[in-house]
Parts: C-alpha cells; structure tokens; sequence
C-alpha cells in the first residue's frame, strides 16, 4: 500500500529527564504522520469534519526498539495498511539518521459520523482518490 515518509528533528521538551524521547510523544508523532499521509492524498481532518465526518483512534499499539534522543533527526515512514471500510489502519516506522529502526506503531481509526456519533463507511472521495494511487 501507500507510504510517505516525513523527517522531524526531536526537540527538547519532547524528552525526559534521562534525554530520551518520552513514550507518550510517539503518539503524536505517528498523528502528525498520519495526517501529512492524508494531507498529501488531498484529504485533511478539517475537510472530513466539515462533511460531517470525524475520524478518532479506536486502537494504538507502539513496539519501543531502542530509543530516540534529543536532537535526533527522526524519519517516520506511514503507511496504510489496506483500503479502508468503516475502518483505517495505519502502520508507523522511525528511523534514526543512521537508519536503525527505532520504534514500530500501528493505528485504526473509525470514521463515525458527527451527527449519529455512530460509525460509518470512509468517504466515497478517499475511496476515490485511494483507488487511484493503487492502481
């Protein structure tokens, strides 16, 4: 399927007291892959939650391999699992600048609509525009 990698140099206050990445920022990070993944499909959460569809994490699971520092420049590959339903799943990757595999993630998002508050199916646009790509 579909990968974009993005690179992002860690900042301080992003680490913890021994200089290492702290665990819970990785689940930003794998956001901010997973939103410039759909930004660069033509999609944004903006744009969803404007025709009424909003699209939360139902699932997160992160495998520490080693850790990453300050300073570090980080590449995080994203990449979409398969063609979603009323489901989207992601897998992450992050690299460190000498490309030692750092940390491995997977996401699921639902998309549910704003209205009802109930799941729904993916937009016939991302269906669309990911038919596209994969063909």
């Amino acid at each position: 399927m579909k990968s974009d990698k993005i690179q992002f140099r860690v900042r301080y206050g992003e680490t913890d007291q021994m200089g290492f990445v702290y665990y819970g920022n990785y689940a930003q990070y794998f956001e901010i892959g997973r939103t410039e993944w759909l930004r660069k499909l033509g999609v944004t959460y903006k744009k969803m939650e404007e025709n009424g569809v909003m699209l939360p994490v139902m699932n997160l699971n992160i495998n520490y391999l080693k850790p990453a520092k300050y300073d570090d420049l980080l590449t995080l590959k994203t990449t979409l699992i398969k063609i979603p339903s009323a489901k989207i799943e992601f897998s992450y990757e992050i690299f460190n600048e000498e490309n030692e595999l750092l940390t491995t993630g997977k996401t699921t998002l639902v998309f549910v609509n704003m209205k009802t508050s109930k799941p729904t199916r993916a937009p016939k646009y991302i269906i669309e525009k990911l038919q596209n790509i994969t063909a």
